[in-house]
């Protein structure tokens, strides 16, 4: 820990549990205060434009800052949140990759707990408010975290596959790729680094393992995916865990992980009151999230609900998988007309739905025992919800009430047609 108060670049999760483990009086610099004001912690909170770098000998930022903001760019000596507790990190896994990060960061510290293992980073865990006493430090680590980390270095690295994302902050899907790959310039000789393969590495040191399927795995590390209860994406994840506990420990424990509980929201599985399956992605905010989970229901008709804030994303390569699928898109949300035209394009079924409300309905009325519904949005919620949980919850709601609504919907129909 460093001996001063650094300057605290935004007024969020990161900064604030840094303030709190050095009791407070630190400076911030928010791009959302208008006025400067103390808080109860007795840190001063300014707005951005008042930062004067000459006043200032250490800076902390929010990994959120992108590189071209203006603290970012006029900051002298910029650290971190990982750099700066780069000398009291212990033993350390860092996790990262497009969709995946912060279900195989729960995986392997479920199944290293036992050795003292505890996790944090972008999974919601702020560093500072970490144990240095654990033995394990298991951390999800976002493109914007490493962007702007130069000195911490992970004694593992796993990066799960990347896709396109974040392009309007990293500006190149080459610069979000070489931010992924940004650990491996300061691996040392031995540490291991589980690398998807077909990327372009930069020079390392570490040993790179480059995997390009589950089969390669469980060749590669001699695990067995049949011992395990997950199947798709999770299923890699799965293996990749094992992978890790098999190099650190020569242990493979199939039932310890198969007593993993997913979140919420991920693929989450739920029957209705007539025993037909529904899922909960509503995580899926973005294209390849989506791509996985309908990859994982291949093998059934699925009825599939889709929208909401796409961000400008190019969704061709979902709709030509799409079309190779027994499978009926329901659109909801803002880019409800593109979903519609691009269905069209390749000759898909479509259900203008515009609301979920709309779909749950139109699919409770043809969901039969051998088909799937499934909300995998591959889109961001805030066009009609809160938060991606506020929409899988209202979907998970309406589907355990989906007798009720179907009988107030055809009662409303058949009462204005009465009238």
């Amino acid at each position: 820990m460093k001996n001063q108060k650094p300057t605290l670049f935004g007024y969020g999760l990161t900064t604030k549990a840094i303030a709190t483990k050095l009791g407070g009086g630190c400076t911030f610099f928010d791009d959302k205060t208008k006025e400067t004001y103390t808080d109860e912690n007795l840190n001063i909170i300014k707005p951005s434009h008042l930062f004067n770098p000459d006043e200032s000998q250490l800076e902390v930022t929010t990994p959120s800052l992108p590189p071209k903001h203006p603290l970012i760019q006029s900051a002298n000596n910029l650290l971190s949140e990982y750099d700066y507790f780069a000398k009291e990190m212990p033993f350390s896994i860092w996790i990262s990759g497009t969709n995946g990060k912060t279900t195989t960061t729960q995986m392997l510290t479920h199944i290293l707990e036992k050795r003292g293992a505890v996790s944090g980073g972008n999974i919601g865990t702020p560093l500072a408010e970490l144990s240095t006493d654990a033995n394990i430090w298991v951390l999800e680590s976002s493109s914007f975290a490493l962007h702007h980390t130069h000195i911490a270095s992970p004694n593992i690295y796993l990066l799960l596959p990347i896709t396109p994302d974040h392009l309007d902050w990293h500006g190149t899907m080459e610069a979000y790729a070489a931010d992924k790959l940004k650990p491996l310039l300061t691996m040392r000789e031995g540490e291991l680094a589980l690398i998807p393969k077909g990327l372009t590495l930069p020079k390392t040191h570490a040993y790179v393992v480059e995997y390009d399927s589950d089969a390669y795995l469980c060749d590669y590390f001699n695990l067995d995916a049949s011992k395990l209860n997950y199947k798709g994406a999770f299923l890699q994840d799965a293996l990749l865990s094992l992978a890790i506990t098999k190099v650190l420990f020569d242990e493979t424990d199939y039932d310890l992980l198969n007593t993993f509980k997913r979140d919420a929201h991920r693929q989450e599985e739920v029957k209705d009151a007539q025993g037909r399956l529904w899922v909960n992605d509503s995580k899926a905010t973005n294209l390849d999230a989506t791509i996985q989970a309908v990859k994982t229901y291949a093998d059934v008709h699925i009825h599939l609900i889709l929208g909401g804030d796409d961000k400008g994303a190019d969704l061709t390569p979902l709709f030509i998988l799409m079309k190779t699928l027994s499978l009926t898109v329901y659109s909801i949300g803002a880019n409800n007309t593109k979903l519609i035209n691009l269905a069209k394009k390749y000759n898909i079924d479509v259900v203008e739905s515009k609301t979920i409300q709309e779909a749950v309905i139109a699919i409770a009325s043809v969901l039969e025992s051998t088909s799937i519904a499934l909300l995998s949005p591959a889109a961001a919620s805030f066009d009609q919800f809160k938060s991606y949980k506020h929409r899988g919850e209202v979907f998970i709601n309406l589907v355990k009430t989906i007798k009720t609504i179907i009988f107030l919907f055809f009662y409303h129909i058949f009462k204005v047609k009465a009238l």
